[in-house]
């Protein structure tokens, strides 16, 4: 008999970028997950610290203020992780503040 072939690895690829923080948000209707977390927009930045695309909603554990620049990762397993829900909507979330 063959032997059945092991499941496809998928390739997960996270990434980590630098971002500007351009204000915060409130929400009085949003997913029971993020109920109690810190959410920030972020615009993402090029190498050269240019804009690159639209911003984004953050989650932010580390107190980041309006123009810090954060680096920021798109890891949603590990940001469903940090909320504690394995259905979180949550993708983005704040690794550290820049000096």
């Amino acid at each position: 008999m063959d032997q059945p072939k092991p499941a496809a690895r998928r390739r997960v690829i996270t990434t980590m970028q630098l971002a500007r923080v351009v204000g915060h948000a409130t929400a009085t209707v949003k997913h029971p997950s993020l109920n109690g977390w810190r959410l920030v927009v972020a615009q993402l930045l090029t190498a050269d610290g240019e804009e690159d695309g639209e911003p984004i909603l953050v989650i932010d554990t580390l107190g980041a203020g309006r123009d810090s620049q954060v680096i920021v990762s798109n890891d949603g397993a590990g940001a469903r992780q940090l909320v504690g829900v394995k259905n979180s909507p949550v993708r983005w979330f704040v690794l550290g503040v820049c000096d």
